[in-house]
């Protein structure tokens, strides 16, 4: 039997959303210790935590614990011309703002039963409420001597709730010890963000195969269940890498440097004013940089 690489021993992938733990750990998905699921119930998508929670349990490994944190929405609602960093996650912008008078129209509607599907509270309240509820609940499951494998600070593609995850994992890094390893995907618009995260060269990362064949039966129960949230067409990378996690949000340098990077492509298509938001926005295309 093969020995665990060191940087497996005791080893957790702290996840966002389910299916993310397979889109962007899928090289060490079956060999982790254990995986946590952030998120699952999303008021715009009413059957979505249910198919989640069914996915979970006829999941093809064990270990897997399941937070059920109600999702925020605030996909979207950052500024990713000029993204800023904040406390609880990222800032949010103005389409945070929109989303709250939606809101306060559709609980207007809903009183007069035109509609049954309102958010219980703004984008930016249950974001910001959600860091400590996420905190609290990894906090008591994190140990100095675990490599805890999470999201970039940058969201891979730009998601504001897997930045949300980050944050969290990177003042418990500072609080308990544990080592934090960030995945290495991004796109062009989360690329502006990724630049405030590096200075210098890039420090030392692990490469890894991924494997296709675990990730189409991961994926297949997602979709069996009606929860598959990315694109049917998705083409698994040849590789990943995973690099510790930086400890600090330095300034945008003229010369910088990223590690090698699994470069992809999103159509973001913009939420109707009265349409619940999407969970996601699909994938058009992939390419290796």
């Amino acid at each position: 039997m093969d020995q665990q690489p060191d940087f497996l021993e005791n080893s957790v992938i702290v996840a966002a959303h389910p299916d993310d733990e397979l889109l962007w750990f899928n090289s060490i998905l079956k060999d982790v210790d254990h995986v946590i699921v952030v998120y699952c119930d999303f008021w715009a998508q009413p059957q979505l935590g249910e198919a989640r929670r069914q996915a979970i349990a006829d999941y093809p490994r064990g270990a897997i614990t399941f937070l059920e944190i109600e999702e925020s929405g605030a996909i979207g609602c950052a500024n990713w011309s000029s993204p800023t960093p904040s406390p609880y996650g990222v800032t949010l912008g103005l389409e945070a703002s929109r989303r709250e008078m939606t809101r306060l129209a559709r609980a207007c509607l809903s009183s007069l039963g035109a509609v049954t599907n309102v958010a219980e509270d703004s984008v930016a309240n249950m974001y910001r409420n959600n860091f400590r509820t996420i905190y609290d609940s990894l906090k008591e499951r994190l140990t100095p001597d675990m490599n805890v494998f999470t999201h970039n600070p940058w969201g891979e593609y730009g998601h504001e709730e897997h930045i949300q995850v980050f944050r969290v994992l990177h003042q418990l890094r500072d609080e308990i010890g544990f080592k934090l390893w960030m995945s290495n995907y991004c796109t062009d618009r989360s690329l502006p963000l990724a630049m405030h995260y590096f200075e210098a060269a890039p420090g030392p990362y692990v490469r890894r195969r991924t494997d296709k064949d675990f990730a189409d039966a991961v994926a297949a129960v997602y979709r069996r269940h009606d929860c598959w949230t990315w694109a049917d067409d998705w083409a698994w990378f040849d590789e990943e890498c995973f690099m510790e996690a930086p400890r600090s949000d330095g300034p945008v340098r003229p010369h910088r440097h990223l590690f090698p990077i699994n470069f992809f492509t999103v159509d973001t298509v913009r939420p109707s004013f009265t349409q619940p938001e999407p969970a996601d926005p699909p994938v058009s295309a992939k390419q290796d940089r």
